[in-house]
């Protein structure tokens, strides 16, 4: 009787082990379930966050417009047909050539200038260089009217832009550069010395004419330029620069006319 009471305990003893073992058994793995499931939710999740982002970037770019996506290209773009286009002008308007008439070497030289000085050279200075001397140049174009009138770094940083532009960049780069463009086409010689030597002689006799109306027009325009978005700014400046070619263009060429007149009476 002993024997079978204790034979008794031990199988319940056994049972009872058993029955936790199973339970924990049980436990756990529900557990290790629910953990498995929540991390499958939270790498969903993660996942879906990047697709999200990449569609809203993707949808924002599609909402831009070509200027604003690239800026570089489109105002080169602009630089370079609209020199085209103002030195046709010219030729035909100024020199009274006929459209089968048109020099288009001359014309090719016009397109390189505005294509390497006009769109190439004037964006590296006041887009990319203007950015890092003048740090509130691109979040000034951003604001308002009203926003910007109570900005004063940003009012003073466009103030040094004008100033930079009409008393560096304009007198001792522009004109210099295109009064040699324009000794190459109409100079005799094929010394690009003398391409500059003359080009720089005509700009210093023609100084006072030239810096007159450089300040009157460029003045109020780079007011205006400097505080519009830069992808919208530099084809301003090239649409502004198409009517400032033809007055340069213009008055130069009556200046021309007048020279040759001359000549031709003192060869007489």
């Amino acid at each position: 009787m002993i024997a079978t009471s204790t034979l008794s305990r031990r199988v319940l003893s056994n049972r009872t082990s058993t029955s936790k073992s199973t339970w924990l058994c049980s436990s756990n793995s529900r557990r290790l379930t629910s953990n498995s499931a929540a991390k499958d939710a939270v790498t969903k999740a993660e996942s879906s966050i990047p697709s999200n982002a990449t569609t809203t970037t993707a949808a924002t770019a599609c909402n831009k417009s070509f200027a604003e996506r690239n800026p570089f290209v489109f105002q080169l773009g602009v630089a370079t047909a609209k020199t085209s286009a103002a030195d046709i002008m010219v030729q035909v308007v100024v020199d009274g050539k006929k459209w089968d008439e048109i020099d288009y070497k001359r014309n090719g030289i016009f397109v390189f200038f505005g294509f390497a000085y006009l769109g190439g050279f004037q964006y590296w200075l006041m887009v990319n260089q203007f950015s890092k001397w003048f740090p509130t140049r691109q979040r000034f174009a951003q604001l308002s009217l009203a926003e910007k009138l109570k900005d004063t770094a940003g009012m003073k940083d466009a103030m040094k832009m004008v100033a930079f532009d009409l008393f560096v960049h304009l007198p001792f780069m522009y004109f210099p550069s295109y009064y040699t463009c324009k000794e190459i086409v109409t100079g005799t010689s094929w010394n690009p010395l003398d391409w500059v030597k003359d080009g720089c002689t005509k700009y210093w006799n023609n100084k006072e004419e030239d810096l007159t109306a450089m300040f009157k027009l460029w003045g109020p325009i780079d007011c205006i330029q400097f505080s519009m978005p830069i992808h919208i700014s530099m084809p301003f400046r090239h649409i502004v620069s198409f009517f400032w070619t033809a007055y340069i263009s213009f008055t130069r060429g009556a200046v021309n006319a007048e020279e040759n007149e001359r000549r031709k009476i003192t060869e007489r």
